[in-house]
């Protein structure tokens, strides 16, 4: 019986991967139909005209630039400012002694256990009084340090060996510069981790900046999708938004190829499961 295990662990893992491939491969299929044949046909895996028309159109759609352009920009700032300030609060939640670390962190861990759903409101006050409504920053500036990044990183410092550290303080090392010259170069994997999280729920973000945005001059690329994708007399132009999922999509996909075995190796460092 034992031999039958592994073959059988690997079929349940690929039908696995078809079922959640399933919906990708629906919407790529979508995004090169035309519109007359998603609607005729909306169930249809394969197209039975490939057509570019969808990406033609999206492309030509006024703003769309500005969309990319915001999206871009916002993804940057929100991932160099989860890096940054990750990296700097989970080093020192692991490896340095202060009064008030066991608070600090459980600080962190709840901030992780409160929904969005929860804040948003009081963020948006808080947004408006500092004139960051309708502004990039204030899109970008609330997710520059989240929780779950600076749990990722306390959690992959804590398998650094002290020892390694104090043999560098021994040797008249500062903290400054052991934490550039140690930790961040062990950190690459955790690094890697925080990277596509923190771009992943910038770049698919909706619901914040719907919220803060009040302009199509600031518009990321969901918003701005599904507020160009109306048709007239209001109808939806399902071609246009099966586009748009796919250029949203390629990004991501294409970060997560670069950096999937620092990915797989930051997951297994920190313990999440």
């Amino acid at each position: 019986m034992t031999h039958l295990r592994r073959p059988a662990l690997y079929g349940a893992l690929v039908l696995c991967a078809l079922l959640t491939l399933l919906p990708f491969v629906w919407v790529v299929s979508g995004s090169l139909r035309g519109l007359d044949e998603i609607r005729s046909d909306p169930g249809a895996w394969l197209p039975h005209h490939v057509t570019l028309a969808n990406f033609t159109r999206l492309f030509a759609t006024e703003g769309f630039g500005r969309f990319l352009t915001n999206s871009v920009v916002v993804a940057a700032v929100v991932v160099a400012g989860n890096i940054v300030a990750a990296s700097a609060a989970g080093y020192a939640l692991a490896k340095l002694d202060f009064a008030g670390r066991r608070l600090a962190f459980g600080a962190v861990m709840a901030a992780m256990m409160v929904p969005f759903t929860a804040v948003f409101v009081t963020q948006f006050v808080i947004t408006v009084d500092l004139g960051l409504a309708d502004t990039l920053a204030g899109i970008a500036l609330p997710a520059v340090a989240l929780p779950l990044s600076v749990f990722i990183m306390r959690q992959y410092a804590l398998s650094i060996p002290d020892e390694l550290l104090e043999a560098a303080r021994i040797d008249g090392a500062g903290e400054f510069r052991i934490f550039f010259r140690i930790f961040l170069p062990l950190a690459g994997p955790a690094l890697a981790t925080i990277t596509i999280m923190s771009f992943l729920s910038s770049w698919n973000n909706f619901i914040w900046p719907l919220i803060v945005a009040q302009s199509m001059s600031t518009y990321t690329l969901p918003v701005g999708l599904a507020a160009t994708s109306q048709a007239a007399a209001h109808v939806t132009d399902y071609g246009l938004m099966l586009a748009g999922a796919v250029v949203v999509m390629l990004p991501v996909l294409v970060l997560f190829l670069f950096l999937q075995r620092y990915f797989v190796q930051g997951i297994a460092g920190t313990g999440l499961r």
